[in-house]
């Protein structure tokens, strides 16, 4: 076995979600799981089978994300793994309606930071181990950072 990872970068104004799922709807359901879910978002996602023709299936209404999506779920090559490239919404705004599609088993990340996703090889195929997502903490918030962050999540509209 191999142990490799393979970076994922996060264009400007946009956030990933990286997940687990099975079966050849995958791509469509979260297709319309995310335009059901928030107005005007723009995305792109592939999905990649792990059995049959194991195709990577892609879709979304955002050319560049598909592709994005589209290339990167070609070097994770992880059988039953889906790669979501959204702009326009955030995270917190669908993650819980993906993970109600029936398909879907996990999400490894959901994000804007830098990831890195570890990948295990042998001679069957590749697996998601886990992922780095983002960097590591450098220190405890201070009662400062406690009411910026209190402040921070009013003003941007997420708490009253």
């Amino acid at each position: 076995m191999q142990i490799e990872k393979v970076k994922l970068e996060v264009p400007e104004d946009c956030n990933l979600i990286l997940g687990q799922s099975h079966f050849i709807k995958t791509v469509e359901d979260l297709h319309e799981a995310l335009v059901n879910t928030v107005p005007g978002i723009k995305f792109g996602l592939a999905f990649a089978e792990a059995s049959g023709d194991c195709y990577i299936r892609y879709s979304g209404n955002d050319p560049q994300l598909e592709k994005l999506a589209t290339e990167k779920m070609r070097e994770i090559g992880a059988g039953h793994s889906f790669l979501i490239y959204m702009k326009n919404a955030f995270p917190i705004n669908v993650t819980q309606r993906i993970k109600s599609v029936p398909e879907v088993v996990n999400l490894f990340c959901a994000t804007a930071n830098p990831v890195e996703v570890l990948i295990v090889e042998s001679s069957q195929g590749r697996g998601i181990i886990g992922v780095i997502d983002g960097f590591s903490p450098e220190k405890v918030e201070s009662k400062d950072d406690i009411l910026y962050r209190k402040k921070f999540l009013r003003d941007i509209g997420y708490k009253l």
